[in-house]
């Protein structure tokens, strides 16, 4: 039989990349889950302050396999 998965939805926020912000997404996430398959980057956003960019912002989506 197939095993069936399951989407959450995640916002995540870094001081240093988009890449980092994925990284605590998935690290936070893998706290409470178990069986993380993938993680989709939904949207992306920056906050700029003083004409720099001081946080990056993910949405994204973690996809993982439930327990039988």
């Amino acid at each position: 039989m197939a095993a069936m998965v399951k989407v959450i939805e995640v916002l995540a926020q870094s001081e240093k990349s988009w890449e980092d912000a994925a990284n605590v997404a998935l690290a936070e996430a893998s706290k409470s889950l178990r069986g993380i398959q993938s993680i989709y980057i939904k949207e992306m956003q920056a906050i700029v302050e003083n004409d720099r960019i001081v946080q990056y912002r993910i949405n994204a989506k973690i996809s993982f396999t439930l327990d039988r």
